[in-house]
């Protein structure tokens, strides 16, 4: 029985596998790499005159001191906090109106999208803190915020729960009258270098803040426009931007509320359900697998999972939080992630007792005959099924974009530049070809069959519950990524069914690996482009470490594998594929 435990399976051909590659590879390049378009273009150019954080803090510094009359201390600027903002509304709308280009041309220099924000807590006694937004490329200053200390989280706290009136708001405002509000804001309206020949007044008397149109901005529907907002009979933040139109607000709103429902409904509870049933069935196969086995990978994941929670310190940071409320925020989200790393230990208990209950060797053994060699030839398989993936989702990506209208926008959450260190970022690769290989491949494919009599249905059915999980990604319509992630996830199936459980993971890995790392090599710098090169490399350093602590010489065998001496990969004694497939 020992014996017909090898996850051999239909292989392709080394060599039609390697042109498979090199083809997806091609595709990858031609599609993704080199920009199409001329914002695209631009983009790329942009992102390689990217200022670093020390500039943007000195400009930030510079403005605080020049034109808000700040005194920092030296102490003070060195623990700014700079934070990557962006208006990700504004950029999705011109994506999708195909504006990109024009605005980048014409108006991007005065009115960016994307600016690093510069933090000073508590600069004076009234104070709370002040934040100035700096160009990322040209250095410049183009807005500011003044929050007060002494009633801001009060005043805060009515806005949030709807009961702050317009009475109560030009209360804060010092009862203002709209000629008071414009001499008030020319000193800043000149530092910024707008003039009054500029501008067309949107404000009306007794209106809170003050709005100016100006003249002669507009692309689309989007119009140029400075806003000023006012606290105690002064001027406390100003910022000029390119507004959005209603419509496409409300779009969005409408593609977020149902990515929700999809996360949620789709995603976390049958996710939740499929954690449940592995503690069941890792009880119930306990005979034909070890407890043993997933720890190492669950708290690899468990580690790295919390490591990336830490890295995003910055995201947390900026809007201020409390201490006390960020130390509760990290303790609930470790109690997640340690939730998380159970379900992948589980998962990987009991989907290795269910393959090998059915008499199948997904997931052989350390020492098992054969295993360092299987290691190493599974990441070859990896790397080479990680490019074939990559050209896939590159051809669905095509294809979306000129059928559905398959558009996306930025997100602060995810940059590198809220990262306490960038470097980490691909890092996070580990997390999900560990994680979401054990849970939606090792443990719900064989789950599944067993309801559905197919193996086909059930890789599909785990592939949709993975792929709703990735619809609050800024990507629209949010059907898109789903069907994206339904073609890549049966691809994956197919790996694992095909390769074995190393494998899948692998190509997971060092698929991420590649997007991650050119995220962080596409910020510019000898560091970062090795750091790339490093992270796209690691899954080959891994495995061969791997075969390093179990070289042959090392293999268990058995009395009838010793008679044989019959070489890992050779002799087909069992398809890994269950009925149905």
């Amino acid at each position: 029985m020992s014996s017909s435990l090898k996850p051999t399976g239909r292989r392709m051909k080394t060599k039609n596998l390697w042109l498979l590659a090199a083809l997806g590879f091609i595709v990858f390049i031609a599609v993704q790499l080199f920009p199409s378009t001329d914002s695209e273009s631009l983009q790329l150019q942009q992102a390689d005159e990217v200022i670093s954080k020390t500039k943007a803090a000195a400009s930030a510094a510079e403005f605080a001191g020049s034109v808000l009359n700040l005194n920092l201390s030296e102490p003070m600027k060195d623990k700014a906090l700079i934070t990557y903002e962006t208006r990700s509304d504004l950029f999705g709308y011109l994506t999708k109106s195909d504006l990109l280009a024009p605005y980048l041309k014409t108006y991007e220099k005065k009115f960016p999208y994307d600016v690093f924000r510069v933090r000073y807590n508590d600069p004076t006694e009234a104070l709370s803190a002040v934040t100035v937004d700096v160009h990322m490329t040209t250095g410049q200053v183009v807005g500011f915020e003044e929050i007060a200390s002494s009633s801001n989280a009060n005043k805060q706290l009515m806005l949030d729960l709807g009961s702050e009136t317009t009475d109560s708001m030009k209360a804060w405002e010092g009862d203002l009258t709209l000629a008071e509000k414009e001499q008030l804001a020319l000193p800043f309206l000149n530092a910024f270098g707008y003039k009054a020949s500029d501008l067309e007044l949107a404000s009306g008397e007794g209106d809170i803040g003050l709005q100016y149109l100006i003249k002669g901005f507009a692309l689309g529907d989007s119009q140029a426009q400075i806003k000023l907002s006012y606290e105690y009979g002064a001027v406390s933040s100003m910022e000029s931007y390119f507004t959005v139109p209603q419509a496409h607000t409300d779009y969005v709103a409408g593609q977020t509320k149902l990515a929700n429902w999809l996360t949620y409904a789709g995603y976390a509870l049958l996710t939740f359900v499929l954690a449940i049933l592995a503690i069941v069935y890792s009880a119930m196969t306990r005979a034909h697998t070890s407890f043993k086995r997933g720890i190492f990978l669950a708290a690899v994941y468990f580690v790295l999972s919390t490591l990336g929670t830490i890295n995003m310190m910055p995201v947390f940071q900026k809007d201020g939080l409390e201490s006390g409320v960020l130390i509760f925020g990290f303790f609930f989200q470790g109690l997640v992630t340690l939730f998380l790393a159970a379900s992948v230990y589980f998962s990987l208990v009991g989907g290795d007792g269910l393959w090998r209950k059915n008499g199948i060797n997904l997931w052989p053994r350390s020492r098992e005959e054969g295993y360092g060699r299987y290691v190493l030839t599974s990441m070859a398989d990896g790397y080479a099924w990680a490019l074939i993936l990559l050209g896939a989702q590159s051809v669905v990506f095509f294809i979306l974009e000129r059928t559905i209208h398959t558009w996306s926008t930025t997100d602060a959450t995810q940059s590198p530049y809220n990262m306490v260190y960038p470097l980490l970022l691909p890092l996070l690769a580990w997390v999900a070809g560990i994680g979401e290989e054990a849970v939606y491949r090792l443990f719900g494919i064989p789950m599944l069959k067993k309801m559905f009599r197919s193996t086909f249905i059930a890789s599909l059915l785990s592939t949709l519950i993975w792929a709703f999980g990735h619809t609050l990604y800024p990507i629209y319509p949010v059907i898109s990524r789903p069907i994206e992630l339904t073609f890549i996830g049966l691809l994956f199936s197919f790996v694992f069914l095909r390769y074995g459980f190393a494998a899948v993971v692998f190509s997971h890995v060092v698929f991420d690996s590649i997007l991650m790392s050119l995220s962080l090599m596409f910020m510019g710098g000898a560091l970062n482009i090795s750091a790339g090169i490093f992270y796209i490399a690691l899954p080959a350093i891994v495995a061969y470490v791997i075969y390093l602590f179990n070289p042959p010489s090392k293999e268990r065998k058995t009395p009838q594998q010793q008679q044989k001496e019959e070489p890992y990969f050779t002799t087909p004694l069992a398809d890994p594929r269950p009925e149905g497939h």
